[in-house]
């Protein structure tokens, strides 16, 4: 505990980060040995291994340098042939059924290693179109996504997590509409995040009201307005959370090889445009271990250290590309031809409240663009001195990169080290998600978002599934002012401690644009909006966004239509007796009954038990239902059943509702007559049976349906929310930040 906080630190080494020890590779005791583990993997490809493994141990054992997660999990332990590589985009698809299930198994191969796929389904032919040779229609790119979706969904990456993916469709494919709402069936490609890659052509449409034809192959399907399409685009995000907005035409504009590849998509989380098998890896510099003199006038950022700390960890990255293995042999020849990385940052909003800077303001624009710049400078200069040492990656050509856009605004010094000693890695800069490491990195606020919130509540599950402690989580930053201030500190902070609620959108975009300026790749960043916020001010932030420089752009708006919509704690209306409750602690030992079901469907019986807890007002509540019987025939829906009922019984106040959906299930074969009376179904039989339990404690109410017109005014009501229910713990706890659904409460992400 910390100030009475959990420490979550520990917590996230324990479950994610600690090698557990096997006959040749030693137990990993505690944080330190994590991170000498990391640095001795590291410093294994360079000569003098010693002064390597020292200089890398002590950037990672204060945490100034976080590797991304896979590195540190894997690194000098013999999963070294998991990829270390977070981001990853598949190849161009050839438009013909082998092609795309090549994707699909590449993709699937990717994946189970632990990495997130990209995918450009631009080249796809779209619905309608005709096949030579069989007389048939094309079923479009949309279809074949839902393959991909599948087959996501059942391949655990590394192990451990599911995979995450990004669908990306060019806004002048014929199947641009179709492609844009695909989502919003709540069921539909729910492991692809989706983005539009727009072109700076459109854009001029747009502003001029110009008609937009849809193209593939040369021949037009269909023109519409602009607008209309533009209006498409922004409607689904606003109401749904996506497409994305990937502006392609500037990304290869910027793009360093802009003379060697065309990139097309990008990874799930969006920071990492990528050509065709390109790879990248993640590394993110903790800024809050940059400040001297926290919380006082003379407070001020070491920039000498954060020149010190990149070179070095350029090295350790540079290192890790020969460490790693790669699930295709082509992923590792693009990963070597260019020795692509992503270095980026972490707890920038905690370093402007060390610093007493309000977090969106001028001075905090300011100095995040001196530090990034810093960190840039740092790491191009590192990587060309790491090429006079090692030599540049396999595709540099002096003349052509040192005429690329990004490179021509480096300051002078710089380039003139990159023609004199070339450069080791093409492309070095990205800011992307740091969920889970800046957890590990004592809570400091994530990435370049703000601080979203200063304490909350986080499950913590102790093996089993019902077994969970509920702690309470603070802000590093928070923490630490407490601390130096007492306890009764935190009735009044100071005016710069602000969360992403106090940040307009304008605010956000100028941070972005910002940083934007010193990354040669992209950045993960959601920009927050209120539900109630306009329109046509909604739009208007991805035209500031174009013409800010950007090259992609997220928003985030809580609305009705998003299952599951949630509000802040602090937001929260009393609950009601019939809210929804968060399950009690399952006891040692629980009472319940047992049922027999004879049916003449099977020669032996159904025993159905339902055991109960003691609710408030000694009223005893369902917790639990099991289903015994001898005849496997039904085994795996009944399994499915019991899991399903037994987690309603734990959740829902008023499990009543649950009879009716059971008694009104009908099977197609017909059913039979049990006790007087007609039951139409198995399923309705152990609805049946749940009904006289509830009327048997005394827990029978009156018998109600949630329609859909329920669920939307149940949503509109709560139109002011922030968070949504996380598929992971079912928790009230799920937001959208650095472009991707996270959990305050479990941890889960969507894109890791």
């Amino acid at each position: 505990m910390k100030s009475g906080f959990y420490d979550i630190s520990s917590e996230i080494w324990e479950k994610k980060y600690r090698y557990k020890g096997n006959g040749s590779v030693p137990v990993d005791k505690n944080i330190s040995e994590t991170m000498l583990r990391v640095a001795r993997a590291c410093a294994s490809k360079e000569k003098d291994k010693k002064k390597w493994e020292k200089r890398f141990a002590s950037m990672l054992g204060d945490m100034r340098f976080i590797p991304g997660g896979r590195i540190i999990a894997n690194a000098g332990t013999p999963r070294e042939q998991a990829t270390m590589f977070n981001c990853y985009v598949m190849n161009t698809i050839d438009d013909s059924i082998e092609g795309i299930f090549d994707a699909v198994k590449e993709s699937a191969l990717t994946q189970k290693q632990g990495g997130g796929v990209g995918f450009d389904f631009s080249t796809i032919r779209p619905r309608g179109a005709e096949i030579k040779g069989c007389e048939a229609e094309s079923s479009g790119p949309v279809s074949f996504m839902q393959v991909m979706d599948s087959t996501c969904r059942t391949i655990m990456s590394a192990g451990q997590r599911r995979g995450a993916q990004m669908g990306v469709m060019r806004c002048d494919h014929p199947d641009i509409e179709q492609f844009v709402t695909a989502k919003r069936n709540n069921a539909a490609l729910q492991m692809f995040n989706l983005s539009v890659a727009v072109t700076d052509k459109f854009i001029k449409a747009v502003k001029n009201n110009e008609d937009w034809q849809l193209v593939f192959k040369g021949r037009i399907y269909k023109t519409i307005h602009a607008v209309e399409l533009w209006n498409l685009i922004m409607k689904s995000t606003y109401d749904f959370a996506e497409p994305g907005f990937i502006l392609i035409d500037r990304i290869n504009k910027m793009n360093n090889l802009y003379y060697c590849e065309e990139i097309r998509a990008t990874n799930p989380c969006g920071e990492q445009p990528l050509p065709p098998y390109g790879a990248c890896l993640l590394g993110s510099v903790n800024l809050t271990k940059f400040v001297k003199k926290a919380f006082t006038a003379q407070a001020e950022v070491d920039f000498k250290l954060i020149e010190a700390t990149v070179s070095d960890a350029v090295r350790l990255l540079d290192n890790v590309i020969d460490l790693s293995n790669y699930p295709l042999e082509v992923q590792r020849n693009e990963a070597f031809s260019k020795r692509r990385m992503g270095l980026g940052i972490t707890g920038l909003a905690d370093l402007f409240i060390f610093m007493g800077i309000r977090y969106g303001s001028e001075e905090s624009v300011s100095l995040a663009g001196k530090i990034m710049k810093t960190i840039t400078c740092s790491a191009y200069s590192a990587s060309s001195a790491i090429a006079k040492e090692k030599g540049s990656f396999k595709l540099f050509d002096k003349e052509k990169y040192l005429k690329g856009e990004f490179i021509s605004a480096l300051p002078a010094a710089v380039k003139k080290e990159i023609a004199s000693n070339g450069i080791r890695n093409s492309h070095l800069i990205s800011i992307a998600p740091t969920g889970t490491i800046s957890l590990f990195a004592d809570n400091v606020s994530s990435g370049l978002e703000p601080v979203f919130a200063f304490t909350y509540t986080r499950k913590i599950r102790n093996g089993h599934e019902h077994d969970v402690n509920e702690v309470r989580i603070s802000d590093l930053a928070y923490r630490k002012y407490i601390e130096m201030n007492g306890p009764n500190s935190a009735k009044k902070l100071p005016p710069y401690f602000v969360t992403s609620a106090d940040i307009t959108p304008g605010e956000h975009i100028e941070m972005q644009a910002e940083l934007q300026k010193y990354v040669d790749s992209s950045i993960s960043k959601t920009i927050n909006v209120p539900p109630d916020f306009p329109f046509d001010d909604f739009k208007n932030i991805y035209m500031k966004a174009y013409d800010k420089g950007l090259k992609g752009c997220t928003t985030f708006r809580p609305s009705e239509h998003i299952t599951g919509v949630l509000v802040r704690d602090e937001e929260q209306p009393k609950k009601s007796a019939d809210a929804h409750k968060a399950p009690a602690k399952r006891p040692q030992e629980l009472e319940g009954t047992t049922y027999k079901i004879k049916t003449p469907l099977s020669p032996d019986a159904l025993y159905v038990t339902i055991n109960d807890v003691i609710g408030e007002n000694r009223q005893r509540r369902p917790y639990e239902v099991f289903i015994n019987t001898k005849n496997l025939q039904h085994f795996s829906w009944i399994v499915a059943m019991t899991r399903l009922i037994s987690s309603v019984f734990r959740h829902e106040a008023d499990p009543s509702f649950l009879v009716d959906e059971l008694k009104s299930i009908y099977d197609p074969n017909g059913g039979y007559f049990s006790e007087g009376a007609y039951v139409p179904s198995l399923a309705a039989d152990i609805g049946r049976v749940i009904e006289k339990h509830l009327e048997k404690i005394g827990l029978v109410r009156a018998k109600k349906k949630v329609s859909a017109s329920s669920v939307k005014s149940d949503a509109v009501a709560a139109s002011n929310s922030s968070y949504m229910f996380c598929p992971n713990c079912n928790e009230k706890a799920l937001l959208s930040q650095e472009n991707c659904l996270k959990c305050f409460s479990c941890g889960y992400s969507k894109c890791s």
